[in-house]
Protein backbone atom coordinates (compact mmCIF):
# COMPACT_ATOMS: atom_id res chain seq x y z
CA UNK A 1 0.00 0.00 0.00
CA UNK A 2 1.10 3.56 -0.77
CA UNK A 3 2.57 5.90 1.86
CA UNK A 4 0.16 8.58 0.63
CA UNK A 5 -3.43 7.39 0.47
CA UNK A 6 -5.46 9.49 -1.92
CA UNK A 7 -9.10 10.36 -1.40
CA UNK A 8 -11.40 12.93 0.11
CA UNK A 9 -13.31 12.82 3.38
CA UNK A 10 -16.98 11.86 3.17
CA UNK A 11 -19.64 14.50 3.83
CA UNK A 12 -20.02 13.83 7.55
CA UNK A 13 -16.24 13.73 8.03
CA UNK A 14 -15.83 17.03 6.14
CA UNK A 15 -18.47 18.73 8.28
CA UNK A 16 -16.83 17.43 11.47
CA UNK A 17 -13.37 18.47 10.26
CA UNK A 18 -14.58 22.01 9.54
CA UNK A 19 -16.13 22.27 13.01
CA UNK A 20 -12.89 21.08 14.61
CA UNK A 21 -10.81 23.51 12.54
CA UNK A 22 -12.83 26.41 13.97
CA UNK A 23 -10.93 25.79 17.24
CA UNK A 24 -7.20 25.56 18.01
CA UNK A 25 -5.69 22.68 16.02
CA UNK A 26 -2.52 20.75 16.80
CA UNK A 27 0.18 21.36 14.21
CA UNK A 28 2.27 18.35 15.25
CA UNK A 29 0.78 15.03 16.37
CA UNK A 30 2.77 12.02 17.60
CA UNK A 31 1.45 8.45 17.58
CA UNK A 32 2.44 5.35 19.52
CA UNK A 33 0.89 2.87 17.09
CA UNK A 34 0.23 0.07 19.56
CA UNK A 35 -1.91 -3.03 19.13
CA UNK A 36 -0.78 -4.64 15.85
CA UNK A 37 0.04 -7.99 17.46
CA UNK A 38 -3.16 -8.07 19.51
CA UNK A 39 -5.12 -7.22 16.36
CA UNK A 40 -3.47 -10.18 14.57
CA UNK A 41 -4.42 -12.53 17.43
CA UNK A 42 -7.96 -11.16 17.47
CA UNK A 43 -8.35 -11.77 13.73
CA UNK A 44 -6.46 -15.13 13.77
CA UNK A 45 -3.83 -13.88 11.36
CA UNK A 46 -0.03 -13.95 11.31
CA UNK A 47 1.83 -11.29 13.30
CA UNK A 48 3.41 -10.00 10.12
CA UNK A 49 -0.03 -9.39 8.63
CA UNK A 50 -0.95 -7.44 11.77
CA UNK A 51 2.09 -5.21 11.26
CA UNK A 52 1.15 -4.79 7.58
CA UNK A 53 -2.36 -3.71 8.58
CA UNK A 54 -0.73 -1.25 11.01
CA UNK A 55 1.24 0.35 8.17
CA UNK A 56 -1.89 0.60 6.05
CA UNK A 57 -3.60 2.41 8.92
CA UNK A 58 -0.69 4.87 9.10
CA UNK A 59 -1.21 5.77 5.43
CA UNK A 60 -4.90 6.33 6.10
CA UNK A 61 -4.19 8.40 9.22
CA UNK A 62 -1.77 10.61 7.28
CA UNK A 63 -4.61 11.33 4.84
CA UNK A 64 -6.88 12.39 7.70
CA UNK A 65 -4.14 14.58 9.15
CA UNK A 66 -3.67 16.24 5.77
CA UNK A 67 -7.38 17.14 5.61
CA UNK A 68 -7.23 18.44 9.20
CA UNK A 69 -4.26 20.72 8.35
CA UNK A 70 -1.94 18.82 10.70
CA UNK A 71 1.41 19.56 9.08
CA UNK A 72 3.67 17.22 11.05
CA UNK A 73 3.29 13.64 12.28
CA UNK A 74 5.78 11.59 14.30
CA UNK A 75 5.32 7.83 14.68
CA UNK A 76 6.99 5.23 16.90
CA UNK A 77 7.75 2.60 14.27
CA UNK A 78 10.43 0.46 15.95
CA UNK A 79 11.87 0.76 19.44
CA UNK A 80 15.39 -0.37 20.32
CA UNK A 81 13.59 -2.60 22.85
CA UNK A 82 11.88 -4.37 19.92
CA UNK A 83 15.21 -6.03 19.06
CA UNK A 84 14.50 -8.27 22.09
CA UNK A 85 11.54 -9.86 20.30
CA UNK A 86 11.88 -13.20 18.50
CA UNK A 87 14.31 -13.30 15.56
CA UNK A 88 11.48 -14.20 13.17
CA UNK A 89 9.43 -11.17 14.20
CA UNK A 90 12.39 -8.77 14.08
CA UNK A 91 13.44 -10.11 10.65
CA UNK A 92 9.85 -9.73 9.48
CA UNK A 93 9.72 -6.10 10.64
CA UNK A 94 13.03 -5.35 8.89
CA UNK A 95 11.69 -6.90 5.69
CA UNK A 96 8.47 -4.88 5.97
CA UNK A 97 10.57 -1.71 6.43
CA UNK A 98 12.59 -2.60 3.31
CA UNK A 99 9.43 -3.05 1.27
CA UNK A 100 7.92 0.21 2.47
CA UNK A 101 11.00 2.34 1.92
CA UNK A 102 11.47 0.80 -1.54
CA UNK A 103 7.84 1.71 -2.25
CA UNK A 104 8.47 5.22 -0.96
CA UNK A 105 11.33 5.68 -3.42
CA UNK A 106 9.05 4.49 -6.24
CA UNK A 107 6.53 7.15 -5.21
CA UNK A 108 8.95 10.07 -5.14
CA UNK A 109 6.89 12.04 -7.69
CA UNK A 110 3.77 11.69 -5.56
CA UNK A 111 5.70 12.71 -2.44
CA UNK A 112 7.02 15.76 -4.29
CA UNK A 113 3.50 16.63 -5.44
CA UNK A 114 2.26 16.62 -1.83
CA UNK A 115 5.47 18.19 -0.50
CA UNK A 116 6.09 15.36 2.00
CA UNK A 117 9.43 15.41 3.83
CA UNK A 118 10.41 12.08 5.42
CA UNK A 119 12.77 12.08 8.40
CA UNK A 120 13.95 8.95 10.21
CA UNK A 121 14.93 9.45 13.86
CA UNK A 122 17.05 6.89 15.68
CA UNK A 123 20.39 5.08 15.54
CA UNK A 124 20.43 3.69 12.02
CA UNK A 125 23.74 1.91 12.75
CA UNK A 126 21.67 -0.74 14.54
CA UNK A 127 19.92 -1.66 11.28
CA UNK A 128 21.08 -3.88 8.37
CA UNK A 129 23.24 -1.93 5.93
CA UNK A 130 20.87 -2.32 2.97
CA UNK A 131 18.00 -0.90 5.06
CA UNK A 132 20.22 1.98 6.20
CA UNK A 133 20.90 2.78 2.54
CA UNK A 134 17.21 2.70 1.59
CA UNK A 135 16.34 4.99 4.49
CA UNK A 136 19.15 7.39 3.58
CA UNK A 137 17.92 7.61 -0.02
CA UNK A 138 14.38 8.32 1.19
CA UNK A 139 15.58 11.05 3.57
CA UNK A 140 17.81 12.72 0.98
CA UNK A 141 15.16 12.43 -1.78
CA UNK A 142 12.50 14.25 0.26
CA UNK A 143 14.54 16.63 2.42
CA UNK A 144 13.74 19.72 0.30
CA UNK A 145 9.96 19.17 0.62
CA UNK A 146 8.31 21.47 3.14
CA UNK A 147 4.50 21.20 2.99
CA UNK A 148 4.19 18.38 5.53
CA UNK A 149 6.57 16.25 7.55
CA UNK A 150 6.57 12.61 8.62
CA UNK A 151 9.08 11.65 11.30
CA UNK A 152 9.59 7.90 11.61
CA UNK A 153 11.24 6.84 14.89
CA UNK A 154 13.13 3.67 13.99
CA UNK A 155 15.72 1.98 16.25
CA UNK A 156 14.74 4.65 18.75
CA UNK A 157 14.16 5.22 22.44
CA UNK A 158 13.99 8.59 24.13
CA UNK A 159 16.65 7.77 26.72
CA UNK A 160 19.02 6.72 23.94
CA UNK A 161 18.23 9.95 22.08
CA UNK A 162 18.96 12.09 25.17
CA UNK A 163 22.18 10.16 25.87
CA UNK A 164 23.25 10.70 22.27
CA UNK A 165 22.53 14.44 22.58
CA UNK A 166 24.84 14.59 25.62
CA UNK A 167 27.52 12.80 23.58
CA UNK A 168 27.12 15.35 20.79
CA UNK A 169 27.65 18.24 23.25
CA UNK A 170 30.71 16.46 24.69
CA UNK A 171 32.03 16.10 21.12
CA UNK A 172 31.50 19.85 20.62
CA UNK A 173 33.53 20.62 23.74
CA UNK A 174 36.30 18.20 22.70
CA UNK A 175 36.46 19.82 19.26
CA UNK A 176 36.71 23.28 20.83
CA UNK A 177 33.49 24.38 19.15
CA UNK A 178 31.71 25.16 22.44
CA UNK A 179 32.75 25.67 26.05
CA UNK A 180 31.45 23.61 28.98
CA UNK A 181 29.54 26.70 30.16
CA UNK A 182 27.60 26.70 26.86
CA UNK A 183 25.88 23.41 27.74
CA UNK A 184 22.25 24.06 28.62
CA UNK A 185 18.75 22.61 28.42
CA UNK A 186 18.10 24.59 25.25
CA UNK A 187 21.30 23.32 23.61
CA UNK A 188 20.46 19.72 24.50
CA UNK A 189 17.10 20.18 22.74
CA UNK A 190 18.97 21.31 19.63
CA UNK A 191 21.10 18.14 19.74
CA UNK A 192 18.17 15.71 19.76
CA UNK A 193 17.25 13.72 16.65
CA UNK A 194 14.07 15.82 16.49
CA UNK A 195 15.85 19.19 16.49
CA UNK A 196 14.26 20.17 13.15
CA UNK A 197 10.73 19.82 14.52
CA UNK A 198 8.60 21.73 17.01
CA UNK A 199 7.59 19.67 20.04
CA UNK A 200 4.37 17.67 19.53
CA UNK A 201 1.16 19.43 20.52
CA UNK A 202 -0.65 16.12 20.92
CA UNK A 203 0.59 12.58 21.62
CA UNK A 204 -1.79 9.67 21.04
CA UNK A 205 -1.28 6.08 22.20
CA UNK A 206 -3.64 3.33 21.12
CA UNK A 207 -4.46 -0.14 22.52
CA UNK A 208 -5.35 0.96 26.07
CA UNK A 209 -1.79 1.14 27.39
CA UNK A 210 -1.20 4.25 29.51
CA UNK A 211 2.57 4.67 29.34
CA UNK A 212 4.96 6.42 26.96
CA UNK A 213 7.32 3.43 26.54
CA UNK A 214 10.40 5.66 26.22
CA UNK A 215 8.98 7.74 23.35
CA UNK A 216 9.65 11.50 23.06
CA UNK A 217 10.00 11.91 26.84
CA UNK A 218 11.88 15.21 26.50
CA UNK A 219 9.67 16.65 23.76
CA UNK A 220 6.26 15.89 25.29
CA UNK A 221 6.74 17.50 28.72
CA UNK A 222 4.18 20.16 27.69
CA UNK A 223 2.05 18.17 25.24
CA UNK A 224 -1.50 16.87 25.52
CA UNK A 225 -1.35 13.09 26.13
CA UNK A 226 -4.32 11.01 24.98
CA UNK A 227 -4.62 7.26 25.62
CA UNK A 228 -7.24 5.39 23.60
CA UNK A 229 -8.36 1.77 23.95
CA UNK A 230 -8.75 1.07 20.21
CA UNK A 231 -6.12 -1.19 18.59
CA UNK A 232 -4.03 0.70 16.04
CA UNK A 233 -5.17 -1.19 12.89
CA UNK A 234 -8.78 -0.39 13.91
CA UNK A 235 -8.10 3.32 14.43
CA UNK A 236 -10.72 5.59 12.85
CA UNK A 237 -11.21 9.19 11.81
CA UNK A 238 -13.55 9.56 14.78
CA UNK A 239 -10.88 8.34 17.22
CA UNK A 240 -8.59 11.06 15.87
CA UNK A 241 -11.34 13.68 16.23
CA UNK A 242 -11.88 12.60 19.84
CA UNK A 243 -8.16 13.08 20.60
CA UNK A 244 -8.16 16.52 18.96
CA UNK A 245 -11.17 17.53 21.04
CA UNK A 246 -9.25 16.60 24.18
CA UNK A 247 -6.38 18.77 22.94
CA UNK A 248 -8.73 21.69 22.34
CA UNK A 249 -10.25 21.40 25.82
CA UNK A 250 -6.76 21.57 27.36
CA UNK A 251 -5.22 23.99 24.85
CA UNK A 252 -5.09 27.07 27.11
CA UNK A 253 -3.41 25.31 30.01
CA UNK A 254 -0.90 23.65 27.66
CA UNK A 255 0.00 26.97 26.04
CA UNK A 256 0.36 28.65 29.43
CA UNK A 257 2.66 25.88 30.66
CA UNK A 258 4.81 26.20 27.52
CA UNK A 259 5.09 29.97 27.85
CA UNK A 260 6.05 29.72 31.53
CA UNK A 261 8.68 27.12 30.67
CA UNK A 262 10.15 29.32 27.92
CA UNK A 263 10.33 32.27 30.32
CA UNK A 264 11.98 30.12 32.98
CA UNK A 265 14.46 28.76 30.43
CA UNK A 266 15.38 32.30 29.30
CA UNK A 267 15.89 33.41 32.91
CA UNK A 268 18.06 30.35 33.59
CA UNK A 269 20.25 31.17 30.59
CA UNK A 270 20.54 34.84 31.63
CA UNK A 271 21.52 33.83 35.17
CA UNK A 272 24.10 31.36 33.84
CA UNK A 273 25.59 34.06 31.57
CA UNK A 274 25.74 36.54 34.45
CA UNK A 275 27.51 34.02 36.66
CA UNK A 276 30.14 33.35 33.97
CA UNK A 277 30.67 37.08 33.42
CA UNK A 278 31.09 37.82 37.14
CA UNK A 279 33.62 35.00 37.48
CA UNK A 280 35.63 36.27 34.50
CA UNK A 281 35.58 39.88 35.67
CA UNK A 282 36.75 38.85 39.12
CA UNK A 283 39.49 36.73 37.61
CA UNK A 284 40.79 39.58 35.44
CA UNK A 285 40.15 42.28 38.02
CA UNK A 286 42.11 40.69 40.86
CA UNK A 287 38.90 40.10 42.80
CA UNK A 288 37.72 43.71 42.62
CA UNK A 289 34.01 44.20 41.76
CA UNK A 290 33.28 45.80 38.38
CA UNK A 291 30.90 48.73 38.00
CA UNK A 292 27.41 48.25 36.58
CA UNK A 293 28.19 49.57 33.10
CA UNK A 294 31.23 47.34 32.72
CA UNK A 295 29.26 44.30 33.87
CA UNK A 296 26.48 45.06 31.38
CA UNK A 297 28.93 45.51 28.49
CA UNK A 298 30.70 42.29 29.44
CA UNK A 299 27.38 40.44 29.62
CA UNK A 300 26.32 41.60 26.14
CA UNK A 301 29.72 40.62 24.72
CA UNK A 302 29.70 37.22 26.44
CA UNK A 303 26.15 36.45 25.27
CA UNK A 304 26.95 37.37 21.66
CA UNK A 305 30.09 35.18 21.71
CA UNK A 306 28.21 32.26 23.26
CA UNK A 307 25.42 32.47 20.68
CA UNK A 308 27.96 32.56 17.85
CA UNK A 309 29.81 29.52 19.26
CA UNK A 310 26.57 27.60 19.65
CA UNK A 311 25.46 28.38 16.08
CA UNK A 312 28.84 27.26 14.70
CA UNK A 313 28.61 24.05 16.72
CA UNK A 314 25.05 23.32 15.53
CA UNK A 315 26.12 23.90 11.93
CA UNK A 316 29.01 21.46 12.38
CA UNK A 317 26.62 18.94 13.94
CA UNK A 318 24.22 19.31 11.01
CA UNK A 319 27.05 18.72 8.55
CA UNK A 320 28.13 15.62 10.46
CA UNK A 321 24.60 14.19 10.37
CA UNK A 322 24.11 15.10 6.70
CA UNK A 323 27.41 13.39 5.86
CA UNK A 324 26.20 10.19 7.51
CA UNK A 325 23.25 9.95 5.09
CA UNK A 326 25.29 11.06 2.06
CA UNK A 327 28.06 8.54 2.77
CA UNK A 328 25.52 5.71 2.97
CA UNK A 329 24.32 6.62 -0.52
CA UNK A 330 27.80 6.77 -2.01
CA UNK A 331 28.78 4.19 -4.67
CA UNK A 332 31.67 2.95 -2.50
CA UNK A 333 29.35 1.90 0.35
CA UNK A 334 26.82 0.41 -2.07
CA UNK A 335 29.54 -1.67 -3.67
Amino acid sequence: MSWIKEGELNLLERISANILKAGPMPKHVAFIMDGNRRFARKKNMERQEGHMQGFNKLAETLRWCKHLNIQEVTVYAFSIENFKRSKDEVDGLMELARQKFERLLEERENLEKHGVCIRVLGDLNMLPLDLQQLISKAVLTTRAHNKCFLNVCFAYTSRYEITNAVREMAWGVEQGLIEPSDVSEALLSECLYSNNSPNPDLLIRTSGEVRLSDFLLWQTSHSCLVFQSVLWPEYSFWNLCEAILQYQVNHKSIQKARELHQEHQALQQLEADRTCVVERLQLHGNGKPADVQRRQEALLHFTACREERVQDFLEALKQKRDSFFQDLCSPTISA
